[in-house]
């Protein structure tokens, strides 16, 4: 009902296109309230009348013209005045299309500049790899390896040892799982061509640390039976690795097999040992398993190598059964494994030193 009156209060002082005609509380409104009961109008609001462009209201107002005369004049004011709103509606919108088509076409320009198109690739690509900052001094050279390896082509030896000592910060997990996949390929395919069972053996070790050991257990079975008249030292290679694939998917008895079978073939090779080490104490015989791990530094393990192994074992375990193996070890050669009192989590690691050198 309200609505309806102030409707019918802007249609009887013909301003009923003004908004403000019919929103109580504005000035306008005020003015036809005080018009439409008799009372006198202020000569501010009379000001405020002409300042608005509104003639016949002020006529009326100042008692110029009677209610009939006024209707008349204030119709084609209105006409006028709603003409005048539709060319500046029009006007606006014009503008508003042309700042919009500027602004489109300013970041066409932007999007399509050679310089900006670097930088965005470049963050994508060090999205891709998990990469944040790069040094000053760096950026040139690991730049154009991410490129490679985004392309699924190899780096060379020296630019794989450059990132992982001086540019360690970026050697992260998703630089070395795509280097670890591109070799792994390379590696299985130069096996299928060649035969050289080494390929073979080091492209499972690469399978295993993109984590795809499946691919591994499937490479190593075929490898083994082409190399079933090959040297010693070669079927010792392959069982390792394949042991190593079986730990990775939870199948240690047939990698202790695997292991013992590898020893059997190179006694002198402390690489089924370190195997063998860790499938124990995955079985829960922390005795054998330290032997074991003592046998392959004897034969000339790093210790390094055997405390990376130990560490990626530690990292597979609940914590339960990690605190369990750390006494253990602790309680067997407290200087030897001193580094095993820090309690924090182990980085998770490649379990099994099945890296060759043929």
């Amino acid at each position: 009902m309200a609505h309806a009156q102030q409707t019918s209060l802007a249609a009887k002082y013909v301003v009923d296109d003004l908004p403000g005609a019919r929103q109580i509380g504005s000035r306008l409104h005020g003015i036809l309230t005080s018009l439409d009961a008799g009372s006198p109008v202020s000569q501010r609001a009379r000001d405020y009348l002409v300042a608005s462009d509104l003639r016949c209201l002020h006529a009326l107002a100042e008692g110029r013209t009677d209610l009939d005369s006024f209707k008349r004049e204030a119709a084609i004011e209105r006409t006028h005045r709603m003409k005048l709103a539709e060319v500046a509606a029009r006007k606006a919108a014009a503008d508003d299309a042309k700042r919009k088509a500027e602004l489109a076409a300013a970041s066409a320009a932007i999007f399509n500049d050679p310089a900006y198109k670097r930088r965005q690739e470049a963050k994508q690509l060090r999205r891709e790899f998990n990469l944040g900052y790069i040094e000053p001094e760096h950026y040139p050279r690991v730049m154009p390896l991410l490129r490679t390896l985004k392309q699924g082509q190899r780096l060379r030896p020296k630019d794989v040892v450059w990132l992982q000592t001086e540019a360690e910060d970026c050697w992260t997990d998703a630089v070395a799982a795509a280097w670890h996949l591109i070799e792994a390929e390379a590696l299985t395919e130069a096996w299928r061509v060649t035969g050289d069972p080494w390929a073979a053996v080091n492209a499972s070790s690469h399978w295993r640390k993109c984590s795809q050991p499946d691919a591994s257990l499937r490479l190593t079975e075929d490898a083994l039976t082409s190399a079933a008249a090959s040297a010693s030292k070669v079927r010792s290679a392959l069982a390792t690795t394949r042991g190593g694939a079986l730990r990775d998917v939870d199948r240690q008895a047939e990698a202790k097999a695997l292991g013992e079978q590898a020893h059997a073939l190179t006694p002198q090779d402390y690489r089924p040992c370190t195997l063998l080490g860790a499938v124990h104490i995955e079985l829960g015989d922390l005795i054998a398993g330290h032997e074991w791990f003592k046998k392959a530094e004897q034969l000339g393990a790093a210790k390094a190598i055997v405390d990376h192994d130990i560490r990626a074992l530690l990292a597979r375990m609940s914590d339960t059964e990690r605190d369990r193996v750390r006494g253990f070890l602790l309680e067997q050669d407290p200087e030897r494994f001193a580094w095993l009192r820090t309690k924090r989590r182990p980085r998770i690691g490649i379990p099994g030193s099945d890296d060759y050198r043929p």
